[in-house]
């Protein structure tokens, strides 16, 4: 490879670890095609990526980041899972992968400038999605209104039923 194609292989992965929110390295040894074709289109679907990058060629392009933290990890074949949203997804996917793939390990992460270790991402896997969470909002939000709106009407049923039941007292009566 020579340096001209170094160079941008350098400067877009440096734009794309600038822009990620999760960032995951991975030891891939043993792994055939079909496996990391299988990782890469099902990363593909929660707005993440696996990249396969020369060691040296990360540590360049992780000058300046929020990777230089990872920097002493990047010792062993590295595949790196860049996730751009939503980190728990591509977490899920990744941490479900590696439980039926062996050849998969699973080494740190970083999210929001913070380092993980593979515990913290198990944690971090066993989170509900994003749509979830928002869904549990939105129905603890809706119930305030409604038992407030449940409370204040209490008052003025309870008046009407006790007049209806003067009522059928008054027609018992007469």
């Amino acid at each position: 490879m020579d340096r001209g194609t170094k160079e941008q292989i350098v400067a877009e992965l440096r734009k794309k670890l600038k822009e990620a929110r999760l960032g995951v390295l991975t030891s891939f040894s043993g792994m055939n095609v079909e496996k990391m074709e299988a990782l890469r289109n099902a990363l593909r679907k929660s707005d993440a990526e696996w990249k396969v990058v020369k060691n040296t060629l990360l540590r360049i392009a992780s000058n300046e980041t929020d990777f230089s933290i990872l920097a002493d990890h990047f010792k062993w074949p590295v595949a790196v899972v860049l996730g751009y949203k939503d980190p728990v997804e591509p977490t899920k996917i990744l941490i479900d992968f590696a439980k039926k793939n062996p050849e998969l390990e699973i080494k740190v992460g970083l999210l929001d400038n913070k380092p993980l270790t593979k515990n913290d991402l198990n944690v971090l896997a066993e989170l509900p999605s994003k749509e979830v969470l928002l869904g549990k909002l939105v129905s603890v939000l809706a119930a305030v209104p409604t038992s407030f709106v449940t409370v204040l009407s209490g008052v003025p049923r309870s008046f009407v039923q006790a007049l209806n039941a003067y009522c059928e007292k008054k027609k018992t009566l007469n």
